[in-house]
C-alpha cells in the first residue's frame, strides 16, 4: 500500500519536448528565482507576516509594531532588519520617532493573494 502523503505520479515516463521547450524559454533566470525564494522565506515567518500585514495598513513604529505582533521591541527590531535586508521595508525618521512602511506595492500584493489563498483553503 502507497503513502497516502506522497504526491501521484505519471505511471510512465514521457517528457513532452513542445511544452517543456516552451516553458523553459520564458522561465525567469535562476538569480531571479533565488531572490523570489528569498522573499518568500522572510515573509513566512509568523511574526514577520504580521508586521508586513500592519504595515501594509498604515505606517508604525517598532514600538507599535511590537504591541501588534505581540513580541518585544528588540524582537521586532531583529525581524524588521530582515525585512529591510529583502527591501521589504523601509524607514523614516521624525524627530526622534522612526516609522516603518512597506518599499512598494508588491509586498502588499504578495501578501495579500497568500492570505486569500489560505481562507480558500480553510472553506
Amino acid at each position: 500500500m502507497k503513502n497516502k502523503t506522497e504526491a501521484p505520479v505519471c505511471g510512465v515516463t514521457y517528457i513532452d519536448e513542445e511544452r517543456v521547450k516552451k516553458i523553459e524559454e520564458d522561465f525567469p533566470a535562476g538569480d531571479l528565482i533565488s531572490d523570489a525564494s528569498e522573499i518568500l522565506k522572510v515573509l513566512g515567518d509568523p511574526t514577520r507576516l504580521r508586521i508586513v500585514l500592519a504595515l501594509a495598513r498604515e505606517e508604525l513604529c517598532v514600538c507599535d509594531l511590537s504591541v501588534i505582533a505581540q513580541v518585544s521591541v528588540s524582537a521586532v527590531s531583529h525581524q524588521l532588519r530582515l525585512l529591510r535586508g529583502q527591501r521589504l521595508v523601509k524607514f523614516q525618521k521624525k524627530g526622534k520617532m522612526v516609522y516603518y512602511s512597506l518599499a512598494d506595492k508588491h509586498i502588499n500584493s504578495i501578501v495579500d493573494m497568500a492570505l486569500e489563498h489560505a481562507d480558500e483553503l480553510q472553506k
